[in-house]
C-alpha cells in the first residue's frame, strides 16, 4: 500500500505499524507526479494526507477516483465537519484525522481492504441481484446499469448491493453506517447521506429525482420494487 504525508516522522509512524502487521509498504512525501506513480505501482490502499506541497490531496483523491476504485483513506489535521464531508464527496473511502491512534489506522485499514475484497470472502449472498436496468454479481464484484459496466468504490458497492438485497425495505442510516462501516467507524449519519448522493449521481438518470433509491424522510432509503420506466 502507498503512505502519503509531508511529514517523514508520520511515514515512519504509519509504516513501522504497518509493516509490523505484515504490509509492504511503498512511501512519498508529496503530491507532485504522484498520479503517475500510483498507476504504475497499483497499491491496494492509499493513505493520502490533504496538505501536501505540490498538488494537494484532495485533488489527488479526485483524479484517482475518476479512473480506479484503489480504497482510499485521508490523513489530515483538519477535522471540521466540512473537511471530512468534503473528503468523502471525492471519493476517499474513511477518514483519519492526526493526532491518531496507529492501531486505530491499522483496524481502518483492515476494515476498508476486507470491505474491498468482500465479494471474494464468501460472505453474504451470492446470487445476481437485478432491479430494472441495475445488475449486481457479489461473486465477480460487477455492476452493470443498462449493460454499461460501473466502477463503483468498495463502500458504494456495499451500499448498492445491501440496498438491492433488501429491495422494498427502508433501511436506516443508522443500520446502514453500521453494516458497511462497521462498529469500529467513528463518523455518523451523513457519510451515509454522501453516499447516498454520490451512487445516485452514477446509477440514477436524474439524481434529483432517483428512480432506483428512495429517499424515506425521517427513516433512510430504500431501493425501488421496480424501476418505473413509464
Amino acid at each position: 500500500m502507498l503512505v502519503v504525508d509531508d511529514e517523514p516522522s508520520i511515514v515512519e509512524l504509519i509504516r513501522f505499524n504497518l509493516e509490523r502487521e505484515g504490509f509492504e509498504v511503498i512511501t512519498a512525501y508529496h503530491g507532485n507526479h504522484l498520479l503517475d506513480r500510483i498507476r504504475a505501482e497499483r497499491p491496494d490502499l492509499i493513505i493520502l494526507d490533504i496538505m501536501l506541497p505540490g498538488e494537494d490531496g484532495l485533488s489527488i483523491c479526485r483524479e484517482v477516483r475518476k479512473e480506479s476504485s484503489i480504497p482510499i483513506i485521508m490523513l489530515t489535521a483538519k477535522d471540521t465537519e466540512l473537511d471530512k464531508v468534503l473528503g468523502l464527496e471525492l471519493g476517499a473511502d474513511d477518514y483519519v484525522t492526526k493526532p491518531f491512534s496507529p492501531r486505530e489506522l491499522v483496524a481502518r485499514v483492515r476494515a476498508v481492504l476486507r470491505r474491498a475484497s468482500g465479494a471474494e470472502s464468501g460472505e453474504g449472498k451470492t446470487r445476481v441481484l437485478k432491479t430494472g436496468g441495475l445488475v449486481l454479481d457479489p461473486e465477480k464484484h460487477s455492476v452493470t446499469l443498462d449493460g454499461r459496466e460501473l466502477d463503483l468504490p468498495p463502500k458504494e458497492f456495499e451500499l448498492l448491493r445491501i440496498l438491492m438485497e433488501n429491495r422494498g425495505r427502508v433501511l436506516t442510516r443508522d443500520y446502514l453506517l453500521e453494516t458497511i462501516w462497521g462498529y469500529e467507524y467513528i463518523g455518523d449519519t451523513r457519510t451515509v447521506d454522501v453516499h447516498i448522493r454520490r451512487l445516485r449521481q452514477k446509477i440514477e438518470d436524474s439524481p434529483s429525482q432517483p428512480r432506483y433509491i428512495e429517499t424515506v424522510h425521517g427513516f433512510g432509503y430504500k431501493m425501488k420494487e421496480e424501476r418505473d420506466n413509464g
